[in-house]
């Protein structure tokens, strides 16, 4: 899967940041408990303690097989000249911060195709080593079975089973899953046109979704559903599963859309060319009372000898007491330039956008041969968009 995101940074593996999410503690404590509730059934020669640490040992494995999976996406796509931020472990496994869209239906599909191709190999060769390991003998009754293997046979035919379902489930046409992304790739090269073909990926995605969330449901008022089984627990899981892919398939579809409106269109026709400045020195409080409260702007470039030294917001303020105003120079509180991410007036807007979300911020300066020549703002960029949808629909 691919997206974009943030976390806690662990490391680094072939130039590319690696990520938890906070959510991600949950997940792997969940994952922990169930597979030593699952063991104190089908193991009980185990003490609590074996349990507990084979579970953990296993949670660990899957979710690097998690990330092994991501970063076959990430090094496709960069093979293929597309720059990858980060990959982020969270609760729904893995996404791979992936900056644009591919170039072609050849690139989509190869970037796709990999990901599950080595959570199904990975796992085929795990089972492969398991059953060499037990001579063959993983055949029969799978709860006697699993019973009478160690811990390290054990681990290893539970994480290549794992793995294969992890292949197989990222294949479902569900954009954007893997598999949807597939389906993409081939709907593109059918019709010539990522908008249509993302559509159309779109809406089998949601269609998966909804039935998914209707599985669930129905799994909690105790309908038996083929592979998926029944009970509370397992319905309210697959419906929320179910809830995230058709929430991910229509943000996807709406990112491609905006990257359409965007096309071609340049930082320099939407900048604010006259952003009101400021100079380092004046307190808060002016700045309040003279700037802030005499127009609807939230940003003031701080300007000293004719260049930009550094940019103030009004999300700054709370940093102060209200006592602290009047004692408060702006040079104190202000971002300084050398901290600043800036924009050309001839870099892409489409570009543009995506740092304002992935920073969350609310403006860049625009600044060419070091001088300040406006501001982009969150706002000025939305405002097109509205307009230009609208005229779209009209």
């Amino acid at each position: 899967m691919r997206s974009s995101g943030s976390g806690i940074r662990i490391g680094r593996l072939f130039g590319i940041n690696i990520s938890i999410d906070w959510s991600w503690l949950f997940i792997f404590f969940l994952v922990t408990w169930n597979l030593a509730t699952v063991f104190t059934d089908l193991q009980r020669a185990w003490s609590p303690a074996q349990r507990w640490a084979v579970a953990a040992i296993a949670a660990i494995l899957f979710f690097s097989s998690v990330l092994l999976h991501e970063l076959a996406h990430s090094l496709v796509a960069r093979s293929r000249g597309i720059p990858v931020r980060n990959i982020t472990l969270f609760l729904f496994g893995g996404v791979s911060n992936i900056q644009r869209d591919p170039d072609s239906p050849k690139d989509e599909f190869l970037m796709a195709v990999v990901g599950p191709l080595t959570s199904l190999v990975l796992g085929a060769v795990l089972v492969l080593v398991a059953g060499v390991g037990t001579a063959g003998g993983l055949l029969g009754d799978p709860g006697q079975v699993v019973g009478r293997l160690d811990a390290v046979t054990t681990l290893v035919l539970w994480l290549g089973s794992i793995n294969i379902i992890l292949g197989i489930f990222n294949l479902i046409p569900g954009f954007p899953l893997d598999g949807g992304r597939v389906l993409r790739s081939i709907l593109w090269a059918a019709t010539g046109s990522l908008k249509r073909a993302t559509r159309w990926a779109a809406a089998v995605g949601q269609a998966i979704a909804w039935l998914m969330i209707l599985a669930g449901i129905s799994m909690v008022f105790g309908v038996q559903i083929p592979f998926f089984g029944t009970g509370l627990v397992g319905g309210i899981w697959l419906a929320f599963i179910g809830w995230f892919l058709n929430s991910a398939s229509s943000q996807s579809y709406r990112q491609v859309v905006i990257n359409d409106i965007l096309e071609g269109v340049t930082v320099s026709q939407m900048m604010r060319t006259d952003p009101p400045t400021v100079t380092d020195d004046i307190s808060i409080s002016s700045l309040v009372q003279d700037h802030i409260m005499r127009a609807d702007d939230r940003a003031f470039p701080v300007m000293v000898g004719g260049r930009l030294s550094g940019i103030i917001t009004v999300d700054d303020l709370r940093k102060l007491t209200r006592d602290q105003w009047e004692t408060t120079r702006v040079r104190q509180l202000m971002t300084p330039a050398d901290k600043l991410l800036t924009v050309t007036p001839d870099d892409d807007a489409a570009g543009a956008l995506n740092t304002l979300a992935q920073k969350d911020i609310r403006q860049l300066p625009v600044v060419r041969d070091g001088q300040l020549v406006g501001l982009l703002r969150r706002r000025d960029i939305l405002r097109w968009l509205q307009l230009h949808s609208e005229l779209a629909a009209g």
